[in-house]
Protein backbone atom coordinates (compact mmCIF):
# COMPACT_ATOMS: atom_id res chain seq x y z
CA UNK A 1 0.00 0.00 0.00
CA UNK A 2 1.42 3.34 -1.01
CA UNK A 3 0.94 6.14 1.52
CA UNK A 4 1.89 9.81 1.53
CA UNK A 5 3.00 11.78 4.57
CA UNK A 6 2.58 15.49 3.99
CA UNK A 7 4.94 17.93 5.64
CA UNK A 8 4.02 21.60 5.94
CA UNK A 9 5.18 24.85 7.53
CA UNK A 10 1.72 26.21 8.20
CA UNK A 11 1.23 29.89 8.92
CA UNK A 12 -1.39 32.25 10.29
CA UNK A 13 -3.51 32.44 7.11
CA UNK A 14 -5.98 29.55 7.08
CA UNK A 15 -6.85 29.86 3.40
CA UNK A 16 -3.19 29.92 2.36
CA UNK A 17 -2.60 26.78 4.44
CA UNK A 18 -5.56 25.02 2.81
CA UNK A 19 -4.34 25.92 -0.66
CA UNK A 20 -0.91 24.47 0.06
CA UNK A 21 -2.38 21.35 1.64
CA UNK A 22 -4.50 20.75 -1.46
CA UNK A 23 -1.54 21.19 -3.82
CA UNK A 24 0.53 18.71 -1.81
CA UNK A 25 -2.38 16.27 -1.58
CA UNK A 26 -2.91 16.42 -5.34
CA UNK A 27 0.78 15.72 -5.92
CA UNK A 28 0.61 12.71 -3.59
CA UNK A 29 -2.53 11.35 -5.25
CA UNK A 30 -1.00 11.72 -8.71
CA UNK A 31 1.99 9.71 -7.47
CA UNK A 32 -0.35 6.84 -6.64
CA UNK A 33 -0.81 7.17 -2.88
CA UNK A 34 -4.10 5.76 -1.62
CA UNK A 35 -3.70 7.02 1.97
CA UNK A 36 -2.67 10.63 2.64
CA UNK A 37 -1.82 12.01 6.08
CA UNK A 38 -1.73 15.74 6.82
CA UNK A 39 0.21 17.12 9.81
CA UNK A 40 -1.14 18.36 13.12
CA UNK A 41 -2.47 21.93 12.87
CA UNK A 42 -2.16 21.86 9.06
CA UNK A 43 -4.88 24.51 8.88
CA UNK A 44 -3.36 27.03 11.30
CA UNK A 45 -0.23 27.75 13.28
CA UNK A 46 -1.46 30.96 14.88
CA UNK A 47 0.22 33.71 16.81
CA UNK A 48 -1.31 32.35 20.04
CA UNK A 49 -2.99 29.12 21.16
CA UNK A 50 -6.32 30.90 21.54
CA UNK A 51 -6.38 31.45 17.75
CA UNK A 52 -7.61 27.85 17.49
CA UNK A 53 -10.82 28.82 19.24
CA UNK A 54 -11.80 31.27 16.51
CA UNK A 55 -11.81 28.57 13.83
CA UNK A 56 -13.31 25.78 15.97
CA UNK A 57 -16.09 23.87 14.23
CA UNK A 58 -19.07 21.80 15.29
CA UNK A 59 -18.51 18.13 14.55
CA UNK A 60 -19.95 17.32 11.14
CA UNK A 61 -20.07 20.80 9.65
CA UNK A 62 -17.77 23.66 8.80
CA UNK A 63 -15.35 24.79 6.08
CA UNK A 64 -12.36 22.82 7.38
CA UNK A 65 -14.31 19.57 7.42
CA UNK A 66 -15.75 20.35 3.99
CA UNK A 67 -12.23 20.98 2.70
CA UNK A 68 -11.09 17.57 3.91
CA UNK A 69 -14.13 15.83 2.46
CA UNK A 70 -13.60 17.56 -0.89
CA UNK A 71 -9.90 16.67 -1.08
CA UNK A 72 -10.61 13.01 -0.30
CA UNK A 73 -13.40 12.82 -2.87
CA UNK A 74 -11.76 14.91 -5.58
CA UNK A 75 -8.58 12.82 -5.55
CA UNK A 76 -10.20 9.48 -4.66
CA UNK A 77 -8.00 8.87 -1.61
CA UNK A 78 -8.25 8.02 2.05
CA UNK A 79 -7.36 11.18 3.95
CA UNK A 80 -6.29 11.59 7.56
CA UNK A 81 -6.88 15.28 8.14
CA UNK A 82 -3.98 15.96 10.48
CA UNK A 83 -5.86 17.83 13.17
CA UNK A 84 -8.48 20.56 13.22
CA UNK A 85 -10.15 22.22 16.23
CA UNK A 86 -13.62 20.84 16.97
CA UNK A 87 -15.80 22.36 19.65
CA UNK A 88 -16.07 20.26 22.77
CA UNK A 89 -19.50 18.83 23.52
CA UNK A 90 -19.74 20.35 27.00
CA UNK A 91 -19.60 23.84 25.46
CA UNK A 92 -22.16 23.17 22.74
CA UNK A 93 -25.10 24.45 24.76
CA UNK A 94 -23.28 27.39 26.32
CA UNK A 95 -24.28 30.61 24.55
CA UNK A 96 -21.25 32.65 25.56
CA UNK A 97 -18.65 30.49 27.32
CA UNK A 98 -16.13 32.34 29.45
CA UNK A 99 -12.44 32.12 28.49
CA UNK A 100 -12.05 29.55 31.26
CA UNK A 101 -14.88 27.43 29.83
CA UNK A 102 -14.04 27.63 26.15
CA UNK A 103 -12.15 24.64 24.81
CA UNK A 104 -11.77 22.75 21.57
CA UNK A 105 -10.63 19.22 20.89
CA UNK A 106 -7.56 18.68 18.74
CA UNK A 107 -9.27 16.25 16.39
CA UNK A 108 -7.94 13.96 13.70
CA UNK A 109 -10.64 13.08 11.16
CA UNK A 110 -10.49 10.29 8.58
CA UNK A 111 -12.31 10.62 5.26
CA UNK A 112 -12.98 7.85 2.75
CA UNK A 113 -12.46 8.29 -1.01
CA UNK A 114 -16.18 9.09 -1.17
CA UNK A 115 -15.63 12.09 1.08
CA UNK A 116 -17.35 10.49 4.09
CA UNK A 117 -15.94 10.97 7.58
CA UNK A 118 -15.40 7.45 8.94
CA UNK A 119 -13.42 8.12 12.13
CA UNK A 120 -12.62 10.85 14.65
CA UNK A 121 -9.83 10.76 17.20
CA UNK A 122 -9.41 13.49 19.82
CA UNK A 123 -5.84 13.91 21.04
CA UNK A 124 -5.66 12.29 24.46
CA UNK A 125 -2.38 13.62 25.86
CA UNK A 126 -1.97 17.40 26.02
CA UNK A 127 1.53 18.79 25.63
CA UNK A 128 3.11 20.84 28.37
CA UNK A 129 6.73 21.99 28.22
CA UNK A 130 8.78 24.74 29.85
CA UNK A 131 12.56 24.99 29.60
CA UNK A 132 12.73 28.64 30.66
CA UNK A 133 12.80 29.87 27.06
CA UNK A 134 9.95 27.98 25.39
CA UNK A 135 6.66 27.38 27.13
CA UNK A 136 3.64 25.42 25.89
CA UNK A 137 0.50 24.29 27.68
CA UNK A 138 -2.18 22.88 25.42
CA UNK A 139 -4.60 22.42 28.32
CA UNK A 140 -5.22 26.18 28.26
CA UNK A 141 -7.36 25.83 25.13
CA UNK A 142 -7.71 22.11 24.45
CA UNK A 143 -9.95 19.47 25.96
CA UNK A 144 -8.33 16.05 26.07
CA UNK A 145 -9.83 13.07 24.33
CA UNK A 146 -10.41 9.86 26.22
CA UNK A 147 -10.50 6.91 23.83
CA UNK A 148 -8.25 5.19 21.28
CA UNK A 149 -9.72 4.97 17.78
CA UNK A 150 -9.01 2.58 14.90
CA UNK A 151 -10.34 2.34 11.36
CA UNK A 152 -10.00 -0.28 8.65
CA UNK A 153 -8.87 0.36 5.08
CA UNK A 154 -9.30 -2.22 2.32
CA UNK A 155 -6.23 -1.54 0.22
CA UNK A 156 -5.62 -2.10 -3.45
CA UNK A 157 -3.03 -4.65 -2.33
CA UNK A 158 -5.91 -6.91 -1.24
CA UNK A 159 -5.25 -6.57 2.50
CA UNK A 160 -7.44 -4.89 5.08
CA UNK A 161 -5.16 -2.61 7.06
CA UNK A 162 -6.17 -1.60 10.56
CA UNK A 163 -4.96 1.87 11.55
CA UNK A 164 -4.46 3.28 15.03
CA UNK A 165 -4.88 7.04 15.37
CA UNK A 166 -2.72 9.27 17.55
CA UNK A 167 -1.35 12.82 17.54
CA UNK A 168 2.09 14.25 18.35
CA UNK A 169 2.59 14.20 22.16
CA UNK A 170 0.69 10.89 22.31
CA UNK A 171 3.90 9.38 20.96
CA UNK A 172 5.42 9.48 24.46
CA UNK A 173 2.80 7.16 25.92
CA UNK A 174 3.49 3.58 24.82
CA UNK A 175 0.35 2.19 26.46
CA UNK A 176 -1.77 3.85 23.76
CA UNK A 177 0.12 2.07 21.00
CA UNK A 178 0.10 -1.22 22.84
CA UNK A 179 -3.69 -0.87 23.04
CA UNK A 180 -3.70 -0.48 19.27
CA UNK A 181 -1.48 -3.53 18.80
CA UNK A 182 -3.84 -5.50 21.04
CA UNK A 183 -6.72 -4.32 18.85
CA UNK A 184 -4.95 -5.69 15.79
CA UNK A 185 -3.52 -2.50 14.30
CA UNK A 186 -0.96 -2.86 11.52
CA UNK A 187 -0.15 0.83 11.09
CA UNK A 188 0.01 3.62 13.70
CA UNK A 189 -0.49 7.17 12.39
CA UNK A 190 1.06 10.17 14.16
CA UNK A 191 0.32 13.58 12.59
CA UNK A 192 2.53 15.96 14.54
CA UNK A 193 3.97 19.41 15.16
CA UNK A 194 6.93 18.45 17.35
CA UNK A 195 9.01 21.34 18.63
CA UNK A 196 12.53 21.60 17.25
CA UNK A 197 13.92 21.38 20.79
CA UNK A 198 12.28 18.08 21.70
CA UNK A 199 12.27 16.67 18.20
CA UNK A 200 16.01 16.72 17.67
CA UNK A 201 16.52 14.49 20.70
CA UNK A 202 13.40 12.33 20.86
CA UNK A 203 11.42 12.21 17.58
CA UNK A 204 13.10 9.41 15.67
CA UNK A 205 13.83 7.22 18.68
CA UNK A 206 10.21 7.41 19.84
CA UNK A 207 8.80 6.58 16.41
CA UNK A 208 11.18 3.64 16.03
CA UNK A 209 10.45 2.41 19.54
CA UNK A 210 6.68 2.42 18.96
CA UNK A 211 7.23 0.41 15.76
CA UNK A 212 9.62 -2.11 17.30
CA UNK A 213 7.68 -2.81 20.48
CA UNK A 214 4.41 -3.32 18.61
CA UNK A 215 5.82 -4.92 15.45
CA UNK A 216 3.81 -2.43 13.42
CA UNK A 217 4.39 0.23 10.80
CA UNK A 218 4.46 3.79 12.18
CA UNK A 219 3.91 6.80 9.91
CA UNK A 220 4.16 10.43 10.98
CA UNK A 221 3.28 13.52 8.96
CA UNK A 222 4.85 16.66 10.41
CA UNK A 223 5.21 20.40 10.60
CA UNK A 224 8.81 21.22 9.73
CA UNK A 225 10.40 24.64 9.67
CA UNK A 226 10.25 28.21 10.98
CA UNK A 227 6.65 29.43 11.13
CA UNK A 228 5.29 32.96 10.87
CA UNK A 229 4.65 32.92 14.62
CA UNK A 230 8.40 32.27 15.08
CA UNK A 231 7.81 28.78 16.42
CA UNK A 232 10.24 26.25 14.95
CA UNK A 233 9.10 22.68 14.39
CA UNK A 234 11.30 19.65 13.89
CA UNK A 235 9.79 18.16 10.75
CA UNK A 236 11.31 14.83 9.66
CA UNK A 237 8.04 13.34 8.47
CA UNK A 238 8.85 9.67 8.44
CA UNK A 239 7.69 6.09 8.00
CA UNK A 240 9.17 3.24 10.04
CA UNK A 241 8.75 -0.48 9.41
CA UNK A 242 7.89 -3.10 12.08
CA UNK A 243 11.59 -3.93 12.55
CA UNK A 244 12.37 -0.28 13.36
CA UNK A 245 13.94 0.62 10.03
CA UNK A 246 13.30 4.15 8.74
CA UNK A 247 11.82 3.66 5.28
CA UNK A 248 11.63 7.29 4.17
CA UNK A 249 11.73 10.78 5.62
CA UNK A 250 11.91 14.48 4.77
CA UNK A 251 14.05 16.67 6.98
CA UNK A 252 12.52 20.15 6.75
CA UNK A 253 10.17 22.36 4.72
CA UNK A 254 6.98 21.50 2.89
CA UNK A 255 6.79 18.39 0.73
CA UNK A 256 5.54 14.83 0.42
CA UNK A 257 7.08 11.61 1.73
CA UNK A 258 5.92 8.65 -0.36
CA UNK A 259 6.42 5.10 0.85
CA UNK A 260 5.19 1.62 -0.02
CA UNK A 261 4.16 -0.49 2.97
CA UNK A 262 4.46 -4.26 2.58
CA UNK A 263 1.88 -6.28 4.53
CA UNK A 264 3.94 -9.45 4.01
CA UNK A 265 6.91 -7.79 5.71
CA UNK A 266 4.75 -7.06 8.74
CA UNK A 267 3.57 -10.68 8.87
CA UNK A 268 7.14 -11.95 8.53
CA UNK A 269 8.37 -9.76 11.40
CA UNK A 270 5.56 -10.93 13.68
CA UNK A 271 6.15 -14.57 12.78
CA UNK A 272 9.90 -14.62 13.36
CA UNK A 273 9.69 -12.66 16.61
CA UNK A 274 6.23 -13.29 18.13
CA UNK A 275 6.76 -10.94 21.07
CA UNK A 276 3.16 -9.73 20.99
CA UNK A 277 2.18 -13.27 22.00
CA UNK A 278 4.67 -13.32 24.87
CA UNK A 279 3.22 -10.46 26.89
CA UNK A 280 2.64 -11.17 30.56
CA UNK A 281 1.36 -7.86 31.91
Amino acid sequence: MKIALIQMVSGVDVQANLRQARVLAESAAQAGAELLVLPEYFCLMGHADVDKLAIGEVNGQGPLQQFLADVAQDFGVWLVGGTIPLKHSKNMNVTSPSPEQERVCNSSLVFSPEGICVARYDKIHLFRFDNGQERYDESQVLEAGSAPVTFDLLSKDGHTWRMGLSVCYDLRFPELYRAYATAGAHLMLVPSAFTYTTGQDHWEVLLRARAIENLAFVAAAAQGGLHENQRRTWGHAMAVDPWGKVLAQRDQEAGVVLVDLDFDLLSACRNRLPSLQHRVL
